[in-house]
């Protein structure tokens, strides 16, 4: 099962992209959302590397220190992690799994991580993107 958006051509260069299960299509938007938010209003640059993982967990930090209501900023926090889940699909080499409504990455090692869950953590004080990618890239 791939996604039709996903294939063909990357750059205008003569090689075929690697097709993404469909699993992939919601969080990566998601995920490519939240780079454009951060980037217009925070003013934060997100480059997709595991090191950019530490501004996400400062930026979630700030949002939960400003008590903001849940309900405020649940899809901001879907979107950081659904990029977070991008960044261990790009330096594992994993997959997006989806299920019920829910989206996982699954490492090649067969472990699933759930990034999103754990922006959701992240917020309520108890969790660490960067160190939720730390260890799902720790085998690679």
């Amino acid at each position: 099962m791939t996604s039709g958006l996903t294939s063909g051509l990357t750059n205008g260069t003569t090689s075929p992209r690697q097709p993404r299960p469909s699993a992939a299509a919601k969080p990566v938007r998601w995920a490519a959302d939240a780079v454009a938010t951060m980037r217009e209003g925070a003013r934060l640059r997100l480059d997709y590397s595991a090191q950019s993982l530490w501004r996400v967990d400062r930026m979630i930090d700030g949002i939960r220190n400003e008590e903001a209501p849940y309900a405020a900023v649940e899809t901001a926090l879907r979107g950081l992690g659904a990029y977070a889940g991008e960044v261990i699909v790009r330096q594992a080499g994993g997959e997006w799994w989806t299920t019920g409504g829910d989206h996982w990455v699954r490492t090649p090692d067969g472990r699933l991580w759930d990034p999103i869950d754990e922006a959701c953590r992240c917020f309520a004080g108890d969790g660490s993107l960067r160190l939720l990618c730390r260890d799902a890239t720790a085998a690679r």
